[in-house]
């Protein structure tokens, strides 16, 4: 193709935005950004609803005035108290609770970056996220305490910080938790371990502020998962967060303050969750309801009492919700709006959760180096089931070629890049992997996002598959996510995974992982599910081998997790 061709189908294809004639008509084409600091949300917040519930922990409600006055002293402590200085690196490794939402105010008002850890991660998996990013203070939960002292061993910070979850609990049940859950000995010394309250008392609510570059000053360092690889540091900056934040709201809100209620469920040590429920819900004056863990029955018992009208989750959760044999017990029918991210949606649970909670649920997508949202389907406008809808305001995305730098007409598959304010500023010490990722044309900057997509004529985007998942078998190619589809039709599953698996002979012979609902199993056979895939699929991409387990490995944010699979596979290749 000619570089002539490529201008022509970058200029009609995605300079113009094809999309933005299928934008609700109060959704504005383009909006004005600020270049100003994340923490500005909070301070608005507190100016506007001081008084007014900013989270709810365990039945406690933790209003804006305090949750901004413990954020201005746990920031003036790291700078007294641990000598932190602008650019340095805090660890936050905490579950949702409020001492996370304080530790992050409270570090980035001082200049600090931080760095969020999985709660789920091991004490390897610590020490190796304080070795690559550099941190010289860790907040962390003090059940985790033995993880810490693990990672301690291989790796030397400044100091630790504990927390207990009853720090922000009622008195009463803070007591009683105290009192009868397992004993943790944690080793405080007050020379290098220390507990969050002591260090935010008789602190006054003035953190120094240094002065801030929007653009160029790095707040989350947040790493990647591993879900492709060894995970790397995304750097987002104060303008990447405050961008998608007034992107979103733009999408769903358009400015309103103390109306909303967020089911507060996604972890906010990852991207989706910290973004589109933290600092959306601050921005907002919003109220979070905040869910440590995902647990079926709190979560239904919280929005019952609560009555949040916003939920920001993944398809396994809405998946779980659908499926739970006592969801009629429970009235959801303050749910308003639904984004749904982190994989595919099957269109037979949206359908069912539509029909459950009378709300709307919308397929969405976005990745940690964005930010993480890129696009959304319309709530109320055109939605197109199965797409991952319309890039957002000030966002440009458009398909490219798998090896060059050259853009495609629609219809054709290739690689999702992206062209935004969200997009980070890069990997973290990472410049052999930032030249992989990003390339310069006609004028704009271009993030490769790994996925294999295509959009249509009218500029909704459909994602076909990780390019690093696609299966090749007898020189076709197969997209898993496709056959994950069939399967989700089938009534009997209720979640699925299809992977390759390395064979000499064909390339990679397809295999599947299926979940049965409680009420099929040991009623379903693999030639049951075979018979129905053969109706639906051609035969090159019909699994070789069909494998039924009671549960799928997946993230701590809910993506079934792929890769896992493949490397479980792949050793009992070599076993053999």
């Amino acid at each position: 193709m000619s570089k002539v061709n490529d201008k022509e189908i970058f200029e009609k294809w995605i300079l113009s935005k094809p999309w933005l004639k299928f934008y609700e008509e109060a959704v504005p084409k383009e909006i004005d950004i600020p270049e100003i600091p994340l923490y500005k949300f909070l301070d608005d917040a507190y100016k506007i609803g001081a008084d007014h519930p900013a989270m709810i922990f365990m039945g406690r409600k933790i209003t804006y005035r305090e949750f901004y006055e413990d954020s201005e002293r746990f920031g003036r402590a790291l700078v007294d108290k641990f000598n932190i200085k602008k650019g340095d690196k805090v660890a936050i490794y905490l579950p949702n609770t409020p001492q996370f939402a304080i530790a992050f105010y409270g570090a980035i008002k001082v200049g600090a970056i931080v760095t969020p850890m999985n709660p789920l991660y091991t004490a390897r998996e610590v020490a190796r996220q304080l070795k690559d990013s550099g941190a010289k203070v860790l907040v962390a939960l003090d059940l985790f305490t033995e993880n810490v002292e693990k990672a301690l061993e291989e790796v030397d910070i400044n100091a630790v910080i504990y927390t207990g979850i009853e720090d922000y609990m009622p008195s009463l049940k803070g007591w009683i938790y105290k009192t009868f859950m397992k004993k943790v000995k944690v080793p405080i010394d007050n020379v290098k371990r220390f507990r969050f309250k002591d260090v935010i008392r008789d602190v006054p609510p003035e953190a120094p502020r240094p002065d801030v570059n929007p653009k160029e000053d790095v707040i989350a360092l947040m790493y990647t998962g591993g879900t492709t690889g060894v995970p790397k540091g995304a750097e987002l900056t104060h303008y990447n967060l405050v961008s998608n934040v007034l992107q979103i709201d733009a999408w769903l809100f358009r400015g309103r303050k103390k109306v909303d209620k967020y089911v507060g469920v996604l972890p906010w040590f990852h991207i989706y969750g910290m973004t589109t429920v933290l600092h959306s819900a601050i921005y907002s004056v919003a109220t979070i309801i905040i869910f440590p863990r995902f647990d079926i029955k709190e979560l239904l018992e919280g929005i019952k009492k609560y009555r949040p009208n916003v939920f920001h989750g993944v398809p396994t959760i809405y998946s779980l919700l659908i499926n739970y044999p006592e969801i009629k017990k429970y009235d959801l029918s303050s749910i308003e709006a639904c984004v749904s991210g982190a994989g595919p949606l099957p269109v037979s649970v949206a359908k069912k959760f539509e029909e459950i909670t009378g709300g709307r649920i919308r397929e969405g997508y976005g990745l940690t180096e964005t930010s993480p949202v890129t696009h959304v389907n319309p709530i109320y406008g055109k939605y197109k089931f199965g797409s991952i809808g319309l890039p957002i305001p000030n966002t440009l995305a458009a398909i490219a070629d798998l090896e060059e730098d050259r853009f495609l007409k629609p219809g054709e598959t290739g690689e999702l890049v992206i062209s935004g304010p969200q997009v980070m500023k890069g990997y973290y010490n990472r410049p052999e992997e930032n030249k992989k990722v990003f390339f310069e044309k006609y004028g704009f900057r271009w993030l490769r996002t790994g996925d294999i997509a295509y959009m249509d004529e009218e500029g909704y985007f459909y994602i076909v598959d990780r390019k690093k998942d696609l299966i090749k078998y007898k020189g076709y190619s197969v997209y898993p996510r496709e056959i994950e589809e069939v399967l989700y039709q089938h009534e009997a599953v209720a979640e699925a995974a299809v992977i390759g698996v390395p064979d000499e002979k064909v390339g990679e012979r397809i295999k599947a992982f299926v979940v049965l609902k409680n009420e099929y199993r040991g009623k379903v056979s693999q030639d049951d599910i075979l018979s129905f895939l053969k109706d639906n699929l051609a035969p090159y991409k019909l699994p070789k081998e069909i494998e039924f387990r009671d549960t799928l490995p997946k993230s701590a944010a809910g993506k079934i997790l792929r890769r896992v699979l493949r490397e479980e596979e792949v050793k009992k290749l070599e076993g053999k």
